[in-house]
């Protein structure tokens, strides 16, 4: 797609296109009535600024589409399918899977949700080190750094949407 495209859209197509980056309404509707972008980057920079900060709220309801790191996100939503792509690249053998499972259940239990980290351009011992690392987050820190990922996600998803690869 390109930008004009994009911009020729209507709400509902080009809601369609920014909902699998993140499905923040709030994020989507900014987005959306800031158009016509005269490039990919402005509308990149304003995906960024919408998204700086996202509420706690918002958060949680997006992380309702994030599968933990290190499991296969299931279905064919376009979710699912970004998920599988961003973690493509990691090897998950067995001590790996196992740690990352463990370190998920702890993470859920001391932040009650999902670990988020983009995946894409890390390897598997870097989420992991990460994992250990943001246990030691008192929770307001980690609900930053789970916002800082998010936005992160985000931008590179919506940067994928116009061919682009993004760099990690």
């Amino acid at each position: 797609m390109d930008i004009s495209r994009f911009n020729d859209l209507d709400l509902a197509d080009a809601a369609a296109v920014l909902r699998p980056c993140a499905d923040i309404g709030r994020w989507i509707e900014t987005i959306l009535s800031a158009r016509p972008f005269g490039s990919i980057d402005e509308l990149l920079a304003c995906a960024q600024n919408a998204a700086d900060p996202f509420t706690e709220a918002e958060i949680n309801v997006a992380l309702a589409h994030h599968p933990r790191i290190g499991e296969r996100a299931a279905g064919s939503s376009a979710e699912a399918t970004l998920s599988r792509g961003e973690q493509s690249t990691l090897n998950l053998d067995g001590r790996i899977a196992a740690e990352l499972l463990s370190g998920n259940r702890a993470y859920e239990e001391r932040f009650e949700r999902v670990f988020l980290i983009r995946a894409a351009g890390r390897s598997s011992e870097e989420i992991l080190a990460e994992l250990r690392r943001r246990l030691d987050n008192d929770p307001e820190a980690e609900l930053a750094e789970v916002g800082e990922q998010l936005r992160a996600i985000a931008l590179l998803r919506l940067d994928a949407c116009f061919g682009r690869v993004p760099s990690s």
